[in-house]
């Protein structure tokens, strides 16, 4: 039997194990519920577990009927500081946190490509089940990476997915090599002199100082950068004062970088760090910066991506999968793990109108068997490989 028709058989559950997730969404480095279902369930399909990679992350291995090589297979499980305004019967219970990105549901298609291949077990080498913490900019990845996931297990080839209210639904893509964005989060603090609102003149004021800041940091990409190379700078958060009749005292600034090429990152951060020693001395106030890395770029093998389409077909057909074109803006910390190991990270389309990260996103039930399936058929097909 096809994965999908397997698979098929029992999406109800997957439904519930989706649903259930939604409802109590956990953020990052605090998926304790989360990792402990995904834990329970996979042993209770005859899987090995090891729990605690990366604080919460979770991995299971399980080996197939015949030698072969070890695939990885990655989801993420964390939500998002959101509060949901869907008024679903089965929407977050937890206030200010929300399943707004579909991690629940990659977590619930990796759950059913390893209950498909545990009660099948028709397949060569090892499937390897990794589900990752804190991909939301905190690191996850890293994480695990650093509590030795790939030294304790192994991979020869990994894979992921991501939804995509942006696509048809069951429409699968991927872009071979450089395909999403490497991404830097930055704070400037200022540190300048209160007073009354009354009297400015006395003060110096980090309001107006942070304002002049955000103007010219937006000028980097536009007169810096080389026009031909794809790169943003958001200022995204803008913290001062608490009061009407106060000039305040400090103020904080807080934004994210994108980029392709760390010659660029590199040239954002310098100007980021002169524009602010420059308003620093002009106004006779301090201002302090910090840069962090947080994601990297994230590249596709070309191969892997290939062997991902042809795998993507056996499950929604010949027009329904291919390459694509066109960089995404947006970051993923898989790529930190693709760094490691040559893998391949697609999207799956899915019905729905509503952006990611926003509070009225809503996810298709009706793909939770597709990602499934082709998680579960890149296993099958890749473990075989020569």
């Amino acid at each position: 039997m096809p994965p999908l028709d397997h698979i098929d058989a029992f999406a109800d559950d997957l439904t519930a194990i989706r649903r259930d997730i939604h409802a109590h969404p956990e953020l990052g480095f605090e998926e304790v519920r989360t990792s402990a279902l995904v834990a329970d369930l996979l042993t209770g399909w005859g899987i090995e577990v090891t729990r605690g990679i990366g604080k919460t992350g979770v991995v299971g291995v399980l080996h197939g009927a015949r030698p072969g090589r070890r695939i990885g297979l990655r989801a993420d499980m964390d939500a998002l500081p959101i509060d949901e305004m869907t008024n679903l019967p089965y929407a977050s219970r937890t206030p200010g946190v929300m399943h707004a990105c579909g991690h629940d549901a990659h977590t619930t298609m990796l759950l059913g490509a390893a209950r498909y291949l545990a009660e099948t077990r028709d397949f060569a080498g090892t499937a390897v089940f990794i589900f990752q913490p804190a991909e939301e900019g905190l690191g996850g990845a890293r994480a695990m990476i650093a509590d030795g996931l790939f030294d304790r297990f192994p991979c020869d080839e990994l894979y992921g997915l991501h939804n995509s209210p942006y696509h048809d639904h069951g429409v699968i893509g991927v872009k071979p090599g450089a395909a999403m964005a490497g991404a830097d989060f930055f704070d400037i603090d200022i540190k300048g002199v209160g007073s009354h609102g009354a009297m400015p003149q006395v003060s110096r004021d980090p309001v107006v100082i942070g304002a002049g800041i955000v103007k010219e940091i937006q000028g980097i990409v536009a007169r810096n950068m080389d026009p031909t190379k794809p790169a943003v700078v958001s200022i995204t958060q803008f913290h001062a004062g608490a009061a009407y009749n106060v000039i305040p005292e400090t103020a904080r600034l807080s934004g994210t970088v994108r980029y392709f090429d760390t010659a660029d990152e590199e040239l954002i951060a310098r100007r980021i760090r002169a524009i602010c020693q420059g308003f620093a001395i002009a106004h006779e106030v301090e201002i302090d910066v910090s840069i962090r890395n947080v994601f990297d770029v994230l590249m596709n093998d070309p191969a892997r991506a290939d062997d991902l389409v042809t795998a993507a077909r056996d499950v929604v057909g010949m027009d329904k999968a291919g390459l694509k074109d066109g960089l995404q803006m947006g970051s993923e910390d898989m790529a930190d793990m693709l760094r490691i190991v040559p893998g391949a990270y697609c999207t799956l389309g899915h019905g729905g109108t509503v952006p990611l990260h926003n509070p009225g996103f809503v996810f298709d039930d009706a793909a939770l068997p597709l990602g499934a399936s082709l998680l579960a058929r890149l296993v099958e097909t890749r473990g075989a490989a020569g």
